[in-house]
């Protein structure tokens, strides 16, 4: 959503100032100018993705025009679903998670949590690192499985934020292809009268102007957008890799989700009682 009101914002700045300042919106539209500017990146760009790529962008869309579930209560979710796996570990044994793990869809830890279970990035990273501990039972390699997991997940997703912003970027040479296009044709037409001249030139300016445009008015602010999305998660998942370090290391269940809780960010991060009155739910 709030992409999508600043997108308005620059829209109605750059329109709004334009016409005030006595400018005439018609001259602005250029239909040629727009075909080679986006054409053009757009098949440049195209041209710079492979599959892999090109599967991961048209898959991050979604991330462009959302936002991240980041807030409190999801934070708090999150904590009360691993207080609970790391209660059973501490008081039946770690054995006893066995099929919490295995079978999360039939988990009732999980499935009480529905929120959190219906994402399975989510509930493969919590299962499978248990899962590790479970199988081998030491615990001195499990921080390192979880850091390199996190370092995957954010560097796939920061894959389409980096494409996006090369296009974003390509987006003003683009602008200048088709004014020097439109400065040829207005040269075709040099024995034309000055104010048949003077529409040409600011025709083939409106290219400079469309692709700047672009670049830092829209395609750079999605780039950019998919960066933030891409840390966000990876502050998610770092507060999950505290606790579950933690438990794993020896902790009681609640020290363990206090290691989870003091790695969330400050705007997310619920004050101890707050946690522990949710701990108290279930």
């Amino acid at each position: 959503m709030l992409i999508i009101i600043g997108f308005i914002v620059v829209i109605g700045s750059v329109v709004g100032g334009y016409i005030l300042s006595g400018g005439n919106l018609l001259v602005l539209i250029q239909p040629g100018e727009f075909i080679i500017i986006l054409g053009a990146a757009l098949g440049a760009f195209v041209a710079s993705q492979t599959k892999y790529t090109m599967g991961l962008i048209l898959k991050s869309f979604k991330r462009i025009f959302g936002d991240p579930a980041s807030s409190k209560t999801y934070y708090l979710d999150t904590l009360a679903l691993l207080y609970a796996l790391f209660t059973k570990m501490h008081r039946e044994g770690v054995i006893s998670i066995e099929s919490d793990v295995e079978k999360p869809e039939s988990s009732s830890i999980f499935t009480k949590h529905p929120g959190i279970s219906k994402n399975a990035a989510t509930v493969n990273f919590i299962g499978d690192t248990l899962r590790v501990y479970l199988t081998t039972g030491a615990p001195e390699d499990i921080d390192n499985l979880m850091t390199s997991d996190m370092k995957i997940m954010e560097d796939e997703e920061l894959l389409p934020a980096h494409a996006i912003s090369h296009m974003a970027e390509s987006m003003p040479g683009m602008g200048i292809v088709a004014c020097v296009l439109g400065v040829v044709l207005t040269m075709g037409q040099i024995d034309a009268p000055p104010a048949v001249l003077g529409h040409h030139i600011g025709a083939a300016l409106v290219g400079t102007f469309v692709g700047i445009l672009f670049c830092y008015g829209f395609f750079g602010p999605m780039g950019a957008k998919l960066e933030a999305s891409a840390e966000e998660h990876h502050f998610y998942y770092n507060a999950i890799k505290e606790a579950v370090a933690a438990a794993i290391r020896g902790s009681t269940p609640i020290i363990a989700v206090e290691y989870g809780r003091r790695a969330i960010p400050q705007t997310f991060r619920p004050t101890f009682n707050e946690m522990e009155e949710r701990l108290k739910t279930g």
